[in-house]
């Protein structure tokens, strides 16, 4: 090799010594880029996925918990602010409503079948 093969290979060398941080920064701020694209993009799916439709809701109800009975103590409970027991009244009620509701339609739908199956025991009986 000669002196100005020398030269070159150490100045390529040495160029690449320098540059190569800012090359790597440069693909890490462009890959973290593509990475949050992609996040968002599975974020949104998973927002679209959990949204539920009102037909899926009809026929549905559940008993909200008995979260409000249970008093964890006296001195806790004055030391909290009363903001937080607002409208503790009107949450038993409401639940204490859908659980008269969903008792009266029990009712009712077991009186029914059970009304079917005296019908099916009288037509053997009568015939």
């Amino acid at each position: 090799m000669t002196a100005q093969q020398w030269i070159r290979l150490v100045i390529v060398v040495g160029a690449y010594a320098l540059v190569r941080p800012y090359i790597i920064r440069h693909g890490a701020k462009f890959q973290e880029k593509q990475m949050d694209k992609q996040f968002e993009k599975e974020r949104l799916e998973k927002e679209k996925q959990a949204e539920i439709s009102p037909n899926q809701l009809r026929g549905q109800i559940g008993i909200p918990e008995d979260s409000d009975d249970e008093e964890e103590g006296e001195g806790e409970a004055q030391a909290q602010s009363s903001a937080t027991d607002w409208g503790k009244k009107a949450r038993k009620r409401q639940r204490n409503m859908i659980k008269k509701l969903l008792d009266e339609e029990e009712k009712r739908l077991q009186e029914l079948q059970e009304d079917e199956e005296d019908k099916d025991i009288e037509q053997y009986l009568v015939g």
